[in-house]
């Protein structure tokens, strides 16, 4: 029984190590940088052959967020979150870009007569130019027929086609997507 004891206590000391070196092998991998680094590819020095990645060749990170209702809250909630990422990027000193895509009842966020955030919006787009505000053509379109008026935009904002497909087009090239 002894002997028992001792072969399931060498089994399990050799999976808990073998579970540690999976574990930093992957921890390096996501970090892009190799567990052991091998003689040959190293040199004498002992560095490392490759060289550290330019900043313009970073994964350039890139979020959607979604604004489609009229509600204040909602609006300050995906600009909270816009400077958020920003913030954790920046810090990170990785490049990200943000857009800020608003259609139907949500348009309101970008419009220069309705906006409760317009003040905000005007600070965030100088001090965070990753951030960009598209307000949907159609919905601005419907607006001006349901008003009978122009429908004047924030300076800030650059008005799409339509807002969904926006959303779309940038969702197929690989953009991350959040509706706050």
């Amino acid at each position: 029984m002894r002997k028992v004891r001792q072969i399931v206590s060498m089994a399990a000391a050799g999976a808990v190590a073998l579970l540690v070196t999976t574990c930093l092998a992957t921890a390096a991998a996501d970090a892009g940088q190799p567990l052991v680094k091998r003689a040959h590819a190293t040199g004498k020095t002992g560095k490392s052959a490759a060289a550290p990645q330019p900043a313009a060749e970073q994964k350039q990170h890139r979020l959607i967020l979604q604004v489609n209702t009229n509600d204040a809250a909602a609006m300050n909630l995906a600009l909270n979150n816009a400077t958020n990422v920003v913030q954790y990027y920046e810090k990170a000193g990785e490049p990200i870009k943000i857009e800020v895509v608003a259609f139907g009842p949500g348009l309101n966020m970008l419009r220069a007569d309705t906006s409760p955030v317009k003040d905000r919006i005007e600070t965030m787009a100088l001090s965070a130019p990753e951030v960009s505000f598209k307000a949907c053509g159609i919905t601005r379109e419907n607006m001006r027929k349901a008003e009978d008026k122009d429908i004047p935009i924030i300076p800030q904002a650059e008005v799409v086609p339509s807002g969904v497909v926006r959303v779309m087009q940038l969702e197929e090239q690989g953009w991350s997507y959040v509706k706050p």
